[in-house]
């Protein structure tokens, strides 16, 4: 395997172990307020105000984790598919993949909205381009 497909696979694992890190946070923020009863079950059977504020960012922020990452695995997978892992590739992987740390810092530290937003918007961004790099790719070369 090559170098490039190596480190979008990495960059993927990255994206992977921070979806599980943050799931690992919120079960040591969740977990033992159920288990000593300051929070009854039937609290939050059905919604999660009853958690206090750390552990809703944490839970708001792992369903982060299932939104826009959904679409970067689907680019990747889609360059590692058609062989088209260079380092641009490469390059828009790992970059949405810090922002997407960043983000998740932001968000479970201080919750700044609009730093959160801004950071939240370059990963878009820097998403939006590897699509439209790949689709260019793809409709470029004759022999996929």
């Amino acid at each position: 395997m090559p170098l490039t497909e190596k480190l979008l696979v990495l960059a993927m694992a990255a994206q992977v172990l921070l979806a599980v890190a943050i799931l690992v946070m919120m079960g040591r923020e969740r977990v033992p307020r159920v288990i000593s009863g300051e929070i009854p079950m039937a609290d939050i059977a059905v919604e999660r105000s009853a958690y206090p504020l750390r552990a809703r960012l944490l839970s708001n922020n792992f369903d982060n984790q299932f939104q826009l990452p959904i679409l970067f695995f689907v680019a990747a997978l889609l360059a590692l598919q058609i062989g088209f892992v260079g380092w641009v590739e490469v390059l828009f992987a790992w970059a949405f993949v810090v922002l997407r740390y960043v983000h998740a810092a932001i968000h479970i530290t201080s919750n700044h909205v609009l730093h959160r937003f801004m950071v939240y918007s370059a990963g878009l961004a820097v998403l939006v381009l590897f699509w439209l790099w790949l689709v260019g790719k793809i409709l470029l070369v004759p022999s996929i």
